[in-house]
């Protein structure tokens, strides 16, 4: 494969990786904001979920050689710093 082609390849795999990342940083703040608690079993069970479904793109992406490994595992380190400070912050409301 080309490797501007592969470079292309890689950035649009990173900019979607993220996008999932923060739509369910969105997803999460809608339900903390309106919906749930972060005590709640539904809370837990999307959020849950949503992690791992994004774990399992990043997986992908990593076995296709889109993404190092290292760059997937601070997308999904971010993401839970992210949720952890929003969980902070509920409970301090």
């Amino acid at each position: 494969m080309d490797i501007e082609v592969q470079e292309t390849y890689q950035e649009k795999a990173i900019m979607q990786l993220q996008a999932d990342a923060d739509k369910i940083a969105q997803l999460i703040k809608v339900q903390m904001d309106h919906l749930t608690m972060p005590q709640c079993p539904l809370y837990e069970e999307v959020l849950d979920t949503q992690m791992y479904g994004l774990s399992r793109e990043i997986d992908f992406a990593v076995k296709l050689g889109l993404v190092e490994r290292e760059r997937g595992k601070n997308i999904l380190s971010a993401l839970e710093k992210e949720m952890n400070i929003l969980h902070e912050l509920s409970i301090k409301k």
